[in-house]
């Protein structure tokens, strides 16, 4: 393992570096009103389930942790929660609109080489226009909050529902 590596998959263990709301709440306003702003007009358990996939690939435990518990309550199975990183794999236990989203999310997340048509058209067959431009929101909302939670630190377990 070279330095570089040793240093980026190092954990942080002495809790959070920072509580961005006490040191930038005006950042933390405006980020919950993206966040209620980009949940309008889409079902509660595909934004729990784009913010959890979301949430896996940029590797937020703090994240991950509060949003299976959201999905947990919100009636989500545990086979749905467990299995999503291989959503691939396990095509029968997610809708088509809910394997579009979760495409969705990963091209955006990752973004290789862009979103690709095929990845975009997909979405667009399964959202209308307008709740297309808020999963974009959303999935664009997420990968805010998950870069805010792994640079501060945040870890899993103190969320509650």
């Amino acid at each position: 393992m070279t330095n570089t590596t040793a240093q980026t998959t190092a954990t942080h263990h002495h809790g959070p570096r920072m509580l961005l709301h006490e040191h930038a709440p005006e950042v933390q306003k405006a980020m919950l009103g993206l966040e209620r702003a980009a949940r309008k007009g889409l079902e509660t358990s595909l934004i729990e389930l784009v913010k959890i996939r979301a949430s896996q690939l940029n590797r937020c435990a703090f994240c991950l942790d509060m949003h299976t518990k959201d999905a947990r309550k919100l009636g989500e199975s545990e086979e749905r929660i467990y299995l999503l990183n291989a959503w691939h794999e396990a095509p029968g236990l997610y809708t088509g609109k809910e394997q579009a989203a979760l495409a969705l999310t990963e091209a955006v997340t990752l973004l290789p080489g862009g979103v690709s048509d095929e990845v975009y058209e997909r979405a667009a067959k399964h959202f209308p226009q307008q709740e297309l431009a808020q999963l974009i929101a959303m999935i664009a909302t997420i990968n805010a909050w998950n870069r805010i939670g792994v640079t501060t630190g945040l870890g899993p377990g103190a969320y509650a529902v």
